[in-house]
C-alpha cells in the first residue's frame, strides 16, 4: 500500500473541490505497481467535510450545495454551537455525503464513468485548509 496526503485550500467558503486530477496523478506515480490494477481509497479525516463522486462544471456542483443549504440550514436549531453560526450542519454533513470513496483502477486508470469527478464535499466555513488522504491498494 502507497499512501499520501494533500492540501487543500477552500478559501473558507463552502466548495465541491474537484480531487480528480490530483488522484490521476497519484494513480499515474504508482501505476507501474502489481501492473496498475488495484484501488484508489480517498479519505477526508475531517469531522465537517465529505468525499462525492459526481459530475462538475455544468451545475451539478452548485446544485448540490443549495441542496445541502435546503437539507440542512444554517438557520436550523443545531445543538452543535460553535464556530460560525450553523456550524453543526457542517458537523451532520459526513452523514449524508461519506468522508471517503474507493475506485477501482483497471490498467493504470480510474474507472470513473465519462461525466464522473472525486470532490472534497466541505461547507464549513471556519476552515479553509483540508486535507486529503489517498491511498493506493494494489491488486
Amino acid at each position: 500500500m502507497r499512501s499520501e496526503l494533500i492540501d487543500v485550500g477552500t478559501g473558507g467558503r463552502e466548495v465541491v473541490f474537484d480531487l480528480t486530477s490530483k488522484c490521476e496523478q497519484f494513480v499515474s506515480a504508482g501505476a507501474h505497481q502489481a501492473r496498475g490494477d488495484g484501488l484508489l481509497h480517498v479519505f477526508v479525516p475531517h469531522a465537517t467535510a465529505g468525499i462525492a463522486i459526481l459530475e462538475t462544471g455544468a451545475g451539478s456542483d452548485t446544485d448540490l450545495l443549495a441542496v445541502l443549504e435546503q437539507l440542512l440550514p444554517r438557520d436550523f436549531g443545531w445543538q452543535h454551537r460553535h464556530g460560525a453560526p450553523g456550524h453543526g450542519r457542517d458537523h451532520v454533513l459526513p452523514a449524508l455525503i461519506p468522508p471517503y470513496a474507493s475506485i477501482p483502477v483497471i490498467g493504470g486508470r480510474m474507472t470513473l464513468g465519462t461525466w464522473q469527478s472525486i470532490c472534497l464535499v466541505d461547507t464549513n466555513v471556519d476552515n479553509p485548509q483540508r486535507q486529503v488522504r489517498l491511498s493506493w491498494l494494489p491488486r
